[in-house]
């Protein structure tokens, strides 16, 4: 319960912050262009909150979290006093039109380079992407990489942590070869690697990018004896004490690595079983019933407790933390970076190389939100631009009802001299809705499958 709070809590502030940024594109610029602007509203239906500013616009909060709107004054759809009819959206030339609609997806680019600036500015603490093994007849295991060394580049994108790795993978998506670049640890040498992705099956609901190519990232080693055991888990319900030694798990013994037990508490969910522990030398038997929990598209066992660690080397550490003025250069290829992936992923969307089960709806980008939120500020802030950026492209399309619907009506009435006619932006209008319901339909589809397969 605490989690869909939490996760509920974060997806509202995330999308509260979003929506009026976004909202406010249209407004300051509507104003500035002399349009008289009667409504800003962050949410739809009932309002939970409103004021009107001396400006004479109303101000309000509405119960829905799920968009927002600026209503501003237009004599197609107002009737307008004589001496308010210059302050009109559509008594506006078509210049000053394609302006106050393009200002929305762009306040949402600036808020995002803001985003990351804040974010380099703080500090993002990462680990280097340092091989840990290979999968054995995997894609990457069949190009002759060694364990141990670095991942450099990814496509000729520079890659300093494991993000940057993932994300220029996911960009590769539908490439039948994808370069890469890796150095050792005790050599300046660097080796170039062509990966064949002919046969590369990536499926997000299931695996990282990283697991499905082969690679497993390098992790300090992890012992059988117990750090940490979690309240109220499954673990303190059994008996597990900090200290304690796994042996066996069902009379079967495990290699003296914390994976080998993981693999095997993970066949028993809801399933009693039991476990050999060594405890101030003496060998005991305890019964545990680990609880299920959802993990990609499987559920597997949880018992709540955590192994003892060796300390990260010092020289595996990066911590991506920039002054002032080289903050501002980071962010901006950043923002770059992500855009052009996102670019990337809907014309993969398009051409059919990424599948619609790819596609997150609002339980997932809440899902997003909280964890992202968990982990602390600079992750938030990572979060809300990464999903500002999406925010802003996906109102550039093309679509009636979104912003790039406009856009192109006001792009063929500046080509033509003539607006598009009623008729013809009503039926656009009817196709952009149901296009978009149908999105909305197949994300919350897809988010409702991984949350109850």
């Amino acid at each position: 319960m605490f989690d869909f709070i939490w996760n509920l809590a974060s997806f509202v502030v995330a999308l509260g912050i979003l929506v009026t940024i976004h909202e406010y594109g249209h407004f300051w610029v509507a104003r500035k262009n002399g349009v008289k602007v009667e409504r800003f509203s962050v949410g739809f239906g009932r309002a939970l909150w409103r004021k009107t500013g001396q400006d004479g616009t109303e101000y309000v909060v509405a119960l829905i979290p799920l968009g927002g709107y600026v209503k501003m004054l237009d004599e197609r759809v107002d009737d307008v006093a004589e001496q308010d009819k210059d302050k009109t959206f559509n008594s506006k030339s078509v210049y000053q039109r394609i302006a106050i609609i393009a200002a929305g997806p762009l306040a949402n680019f600036i808020f995002a380079l803001f985003a990351f600036y804040l974010m380099f500015l703080i500090g993002v603490p990462s680990v280097k992407p340092i091989i840990g093994e290979l999968t054995p007849n995997s894609i990457v295991g069949q190009a002759q990489l060694n364990p141990s060394d670095e991942i450099i580049s990814v496509a000729g994108t520079r890659t300093r942590d494991w993000q940057d790795v993932n994300l220029a993978f996911i960009g590769e998506i539908g490439r039948d070869e994808i370069k890469i670049e890796t150095k050792s640890q005790d050599s300046l040498y660097i080796k170039t690697t062509l990966l064949n992705t002919r046969e590369w099956h990536y499926a997000p609901e299931k695996s990282s990018a990283l697991a499905s190519l082969g690679i497993v990232p390098f992790r300090p080693q992890a012992y059988t004896q117990l750090a940490t055991v979690v309240p109220d888990s499954a673990a303190e319900q059994a008996g597990l004490l900090v200290g304690d030694t796994l042996l066996a798990v069902n009379g079967e013994k495990i290699q003296q690595d914390w994976r080998s037990f993981s693999e095997k508490i993970k066949q028993y969910p809801e399933q009693k079983v039991m476990l050999s522990i060594e405890r101030s030398g003496e060998v005991l038997q305890l019964a545990i019933t680990p609880k299920a929990i959802k993990q990609g598209d499987k559920t597997v066992g949880y018992v709540g407790i955590a192994p003892k660690v060796d300390s990260w080397p010092e020289h595996y550490l990066v911590d991506l933390t920039y002054g002032p003025i080289d903050a501002i250069a980071q962010s901006a290829i950043r923002t770059w970076n992500m855009t052009e992936l996102t670019f990337g992923m809907i014309i993969k969307f398009i051409t059919g190389d990424v599948s619609v089960k790819n596609l997150s709806g609002p339980i997932g980008i809440a899902q997003g939100a909280g964890s992202s939120a968990g982990h602390g500020l600079v992750y938030f802030l990572g979060f809300l631009a990464l999903i500002s950026i999406n925010l802003g492209i996906i109102n550039l399309l093309p679509l009636p009802v979104l912003d790039g619907g406009h856009l192109l009506y006001y792009l063929i009435e500046l080509l033509t001299g003539k607006e598009v006619p009623e008729k013809v932006q009503e039926a656009g209008f009817k196709f952009g809705a149901l296009t978009i319901l149908t999105l909305m339909a197949i994300g919350l589809f897809n988010d409702f499958s991984r949350v109850f397969n």
